[in-house]
């Protein structure tokens, strides 16, 4: 089918939708009557960049490489800035509009009920008052007039172009962006890395199965020595062992009922707005040492939700001030990760707690809390309303005390503190690295950088390399004691203050880890991250949710050893890795299972075929492979064998479930077994296994493991915006991850030599216009990670140049 077929048939569509009791078919003879056809949807087909654009921030040019990405040129910074929003609302607005909707509490004004507690809670929260905060401290900075032309752009752009389709399809039309709105997309990416009720959860499993099983299931630190630092690297005041240790910290807080599980119906809702299940990253770096070039190269891969169009957005902007280029978020100005003409940067998700839950004693009417032996009005008591297309408008009372937001459900609340609630200035920190000129550069910039808390990995052209943990990391307090974070505190007896912490206004930090104790080091010879504990025993608490070993060894031992080798690495050599398929969890599960069918009496042929077919196996998760579909089906089989009856006694569900990495280590006496046999489990989980496979019908992972998780928005609605099906490699503990049940895996690869070249590919396109030869151009190349350049500079012939007006001249 051609695209100008396929667009006449979703024009058809939308007339259809359009019109009651309108059939689709019925809609396309309409389109004939008409000549020529016009109507939005006709306009939103036919969307393109004008030749020239008129600027009141001054002359800029856009060229366009061949996968669409925007190349903008400018003398003058505003200049450039405008003319990246324009570019940004051409391909994305939806995208941005969706985003700002969510995070505003505004979903349901144009999409109906379904979406009311989803803007339940984003109101509650208060993001849209923290990221008016947050501008508030921005537009002083040298990041403000930027921050401004981008909306400028963005503006500009919806007054010039016709909508795009999705505007059509809901039946709305945008409002007017703003830098606040800017400051939102800096919120909703905090808070998907670092949103977390994870001690919410933790008393609840504890209180259900008893504080020892939990401790047992729930490690707060795996068994293992895969940790980012091994505590001999070079800091900024010498090794580490020069730091004093904070002796005073303990585990706990003093015994109270805080430790009680807030209400489960509580929990789970919250659970339900807390990042993607899988969320994480992988990224390394090599020093000059090992390479072919004598230069650093510096290797990333986000491990975000998977969707149509990508979350990132590839752009490249060249001033006297900078050149650089690399990804964004759909609503931000500026390149987050990348690479200019001196150095390269990238982030993955350090674990960090940054988010506290308080209780309260409230009184009865609600309208006061106690805190520190008084009975005190809320700081902020106030009913908003949400509006709902079709629907009832809904009140909601938003209260808040001195930590942050109160939430309500049904009668139950929660007191929140979130390190993101107050003025951030990471915006100003990511506008600082596109014009860094080197490691110190770098540092200082860094220094501003309060939220999300993430791993900087840093190479560049001097070959410098830099580890530092980014972020605000909290230093509670409990009667003047340093406490770690992982419990629920008693709110209205002050435990687990935060010094200097002003939600929805300004923070001093003063009460939170100095820049300088934080876990880093400075010129690593080979360093990477996987989302693992940064460091063995850190001087200050940082976090207990890190990720299983699995990739983070897999990467580490790589590189250890080509280093060992002696061995040149080269970007060839960093793309492979970027592509390993290895499983780490199959080779300790695995024998035992094999072992297991071959060790019963008589068993059946098929699980005796399915053995021999593991046993042979090299445990890679390739699309092609039939044992890595036995595998990637038998281990959620097992793992409801073995956790299900347990936990739902309990009433516990699934989510609820142990890592994989305890499962592989349970021991055959352990109580889940109960008398039951961990072999005999194994062996009637393959069973499971297969009838799955069987009535699927799937004979290889790619069946299995495909693209069909990588959705539209509004694909449900209309789900020719959704991207192709194709198989997939990759596993939720393979470097090259993928985990279909969640749709998440590498949302952008780039492997950089600092200073020179730079490859990069995205999981679909860069434009999110249906009608775009860009839409989907990237996609099967990101499968294949066959990564394409991705060049400093100015392009090629512009495509658009940005005049300007009277007023900027």
């Amino acid at each position: 089918m051609t695209r100008d077929t396929t667009r006449r048939a979703v024009l058809a569509s939308v007339l259809a939708a359009g019109s009651a009791g309108l059939a689709a078919s019925d809609a396309a003879d309409l389109l004939d009557s008409f000549a020529p056809p016009s109507g939005e949807a006709w306009d939103a087909a036919d969307r393109s960049l004008p030749e020239t654009v008129e600027s009141p921030h001054g002359a800029a040019s856009v060229s366009r490489d061949e996968f669409g990405v925007p190349q903008v040129e400018a003398d003058a910074e505003p200049a450039a800035y405008f003319a990246v929003g324009y570019c940004q609302a051409f391909d994305r607005l939806f995208a941005m509009d969706l985003q700002r909707r969510v995070m505003r509490g505004r979903l349901s004004e144009v999409i109906g009920e379904a979406t009311l507690d989803s803007d339940e809670f984003n109101v509650a929260m208060g993001f849209a008052d923290a990221a008016a905060a947050t501008w508030d401290a921005v537009a002083e900075t040298r990041a403000g007039p930027l921050v401004e032309a981008f909306a400028d752009g963005v503006n500009a752009a919806m007054e010039d172009l016709p909508l795009p389709l999705e505007f059509e399809l809901i039946g709305y039309e945008p409002e007017p962006w703003t830098p606040v709105d800017s400051m939102l997309m800096e919120k909703q990416i905090s808070w998907t890395l670092t949103g977390s009720f994870g001690e919410l959860r933790r008393a609840l499993v504890a209180d259900r199965l008893g504080a020892e099983r939990a401790e047992t299931l729930f490690p707060k630190r795996y068994d293992h020595d895969e940790t980012i630092l091994d505590g001999t690297e070079t800091r900024l005041g010498g090794t580490r062992e020069s730091v004093p240790r904070a002796d005073e910290r303990r585990s706990g807080g003093r015994p109270s009922d805080s430790a009680a599980p807030v209400d489960p119906a509580l929990t789970d809702w919250l659970s339900g707005f807390e990042s993607p299940t899988g969320v994480g990253s992988n990224s390394w770096v090599v020093s000059g040492e090992h390479t072919e070039s004598g230069t650093p190269i510096l290797a990333y891969d986000p491990h975000l939700s998977l969707q149509a169009p990508p979350l990132w957005y590839e752009q490249s902007v060249d001033t006297p001030e900078r050149s650089v280029r690399g990804a964004t978020f759909s609503g931000v100005p500026f390149v987050i990760a990348g690479a200019n003409d001196r150095g390269a940067w990238s982030f993955t998700n350090l674990g960090a707690d940054v988010l506290d839950c308080y209780r309260y004693d409230i009184d009865d009417a609600g309208d006061r809390y106690r805190y520190d032996g008084e009975w005190r009005d809320f700081e902020v008591d106030r009913r908003e309303t949400i509006p709902v297309a079709d629907g009832e408008d809904r009140e909601l009372r938003v209260r808040r005390t001195v930590h942050g937001p109160l939430i309500e459900r049904e009668g139950r609340t929660v007191g929140v503190a979130w390190t993101g609630h107050t003025a951030t200035r990471t915006t100003t920190a990511i506008e600082a690295y596109g014009r860094s000129e080197g490691l110190d550069d770098l540092l200082e910039a860094t220094r501003d950088f309060d939220l999300p808390t993430q791993n900087l990995v840093y190479a560049d052209a001097d070959g410098r390399t830099l580890y530092y943990a980014t972020g605000r990391l909290p230093i509670r307090r409990t009667d003047g004691e340093v406490v770690d974070g992982d419990r629920i505190f008693d709110g209205s007896a002050g435990e687990g203050e935060w010094r200097g912490f002003e939600p929805f206004g300004e923070s001093s930090w003063e009460g939170f880890v100095p820049f300088e104790e934080k876990p880093h080091a400075i010129d690593p010879d080979a360093l990477s991250t996987a989302n693992q504990r940064p460091i063995d025993d850190p001087v200050h608490y940082v976090g207990v949710d890190y990720a299983t070993p699995y990739r983070g060894a897999r990467i580490a031992d790589r590189l250890a050893e080509r280093v060992d080798e002696g061995e040149p690495t080269d970007p060839d050599f960093h793309r492979a890795l970027q592509s390993n398929v290895r499983d780490g969890r199959a080779p300790e599960l695995v024998p035992e299972l094999v072992e297991a069918v071959r060790d019963r009496p008589d068993p059946a042929t098929s699980l005796v075929d399915a053995a021999d077919a593991l046993d042979e196996w090299d445990y890679r998760m390739r699309r092609d492979s039939r044992a890595a579909l036995l595998f990637a089906r038998y281990l959620p089989a097992f793992r409801e064998r073995v956790f299900g009856p347990a936990f739902s006694d309990a009433d516990l569900g699934e989510s609820y479930y142990p890592s994989d990495w305890t499962l592989a280590r349970l021991p055959d006496d352990d109580p889940l077994f109960d008398g039951r046999s961990r072999t005999d489990l194994a062996v009637a989980a393959l069973g499971d296994a297969l009838d799955e496979i069987d009535e699927a019908g799937w004979e290889r992972y790619g069946d299995y493991n495909t693209t069909r998780a990588m959705s539209h928005p509004v694909g449900g609605e209309a789900p020719f915006l959704n991207y192709e099906e194709l198989p997939v490699d990759g596993s939720p503990a393979t470097v090259k991850n993928y985990r279909v049940e969640s749709s998440v895996g590498s949302s952008w690869r780039m492997v950089v030599r600092p200073g020179t070249d730079a490859t990069a590919v995205l999981p679909g396109g860069n434009s999110g216009d249906y009608f775009s030869e860009h839409y989907d151009d990237q996609l099967r190349r990101w499968l294949d990670n066959d990564q394409r350049p991705m060049p400093l500079g100015a392009g090629g012939e512009p495509a658009v140049r940005f005049e300007p007006t009277e007023e900027s001249e």
